[in-house]
């Protein structure tokens, strides 16, 4: 078994299971001014709007910070993954699973595991959000946080059988 701090338990390893957790204090605990300098400039091009990373030392949440332009909407796409959205400013809706969810500032949407989604700004000013993600904990627990795109056809989606896919 390896140091407390970067422990891999095995199934074989239950009996060493500590009574007390150990607290670990990162050197980072605030990423300031997220929006002025934490741009993911490849991430943003690939989802086509602006996607800010906050760089914290969590191993089981992500939190990122985004926004559309009036008119603008998101890629389609799904993870293995839950998304909770906070919607900071503006008003639009989301495609989740199949059905429109509307929003405005103060809401929160939630997008499940492995549903289809996009969200589409409606407003006539800039649609902001924060997004609180649990990718990380799948990233560390071997790899399983996974993403897929979809391929737009006009306001429909499609899968390769060219049926709908919600």
């Amino acid at each position: 078994m390896a140091d407390a701090g970067t422990a891999k338990y095995h199934s074989a390893d239950f009996d060493k299971t500590p009574p007390r957790p150990r607290v670990v204090m990162p050197e980072k605990l605030a990423h300031r001014q997220v929006e002025q300098g934490g741009r993911q400039e490849e991430y943003s091009k690939a989802r086509k709007h602006p996607v800010f990373f906050v760089d914290l030392p969590s191993h089981a949440l992500s939190m990122t910070i985004g926004w559309l332009e009036p008119g603008q909407s998101s890629n389609r796409h799904r993870h293995t993954y839950e998304t909770v959205l906070y919607i900071l400013e503006g008003e639009g809706y989301s495609y989740v699973g199949g059905k429109r969810v509307e929003w405005k500032q103060g809401d929160a949407v939630y997008v499940p595991v492995w549903a289809w989604h996009n969200h589409v700004n409606t407003g006539q000013g800039v649609a902001r959000y924060l997004a609180c993600e649990n990718a990380p904990m799948l990233q560390n627990m071997g790899g399983i946080a996974l993403r897929e795109e979809v391929p737009e056809r006009g306001d429909q989606f499609f899968d390769k059988n060219h049926e709908e896919r919600s």
